[in-house]
């Protein structure tokens, strides 16, 4: 009786089975979607060409002007950057930003003064209210129609958002801001 090797089969099946588990992670990852970063309402291409001349317009505009945002009970003295640098994580344990959002209507608003006191008139603002994971939720605003600077918007589930923004002066000063935060069901 002859011996039979299989060792050539068992190779065979391995190579087979890696084979179709490349095919598979090439098909999954092209049904994937793809959501660009919007930061700064720009694509992220721009951000890593533009992020220093970003921190010397906020440099710049606070040297001329003080801004108060308040999003629901929470009021930031400042234009703010620095959540770009953290991750979710270090924000839900860290984070001055925690659970300023809520499920459900939200509000903010901006007050613009100059360093004497005077309110600014008429000032630009932009920003976008978005997911961290999807672009699905979206939420744009801006002041271009009736120069408010109070605005209202609907979260519509709890988790983790950003908003993104850009504040226009009448005289070209930009000041820029990013907040990570989460909204809870409360």
């Amino acid at each position: 009786m002859k011996k039979r090797n299989y060792w050539p089969l068992f190779f065979i099946a391995i190579f087979t089975f890696t084979l179709s588990m490349v095919i598979w992670t090439v098909m999954s990852a092209i049904k994937t979607p793809v959501h660009e970063d919007k930061s700064f309402l720009s694509s992220y291409h721009i951000m890593d060409v533009e992020f220093n001349d970003i921190v010397d317009y906020n440099k710049n505009f606070s040297k001329k002007y003080n801004l108060k945002m308040k999003i629901n009970d929470k009021e930031f003295d400042d234009l703010l950057l620095n959540d770009v640098f953290l991750s979710q994580r270090v924000i839900d344990q860290k984070s001055m930003h925690k659970d300023i959002f809520k499920k459900g209507i939200n509000n903010i608003s901006f007050d613009l003064t100059t360093k004497d006191g005077v309110k600014v008139p008429n000032f630009k603002i932009s920003f976008k209210v978005t997911r961290t994971t999807n672009s699905y939720s979206d939420i744009d605003i801006n002041n271009d129609e009736n120069k408010n600077e109070k605005f209202t918007f609907n979260l519509e589930k709890a988790g983790n958002w950003n908003i993104t923004g850009i504040l226009d002066t009448n005289d070209g000063e930009k000041g820029f801001f990013y907040i990570k935060s989460n909204a809870t069901d409360k």
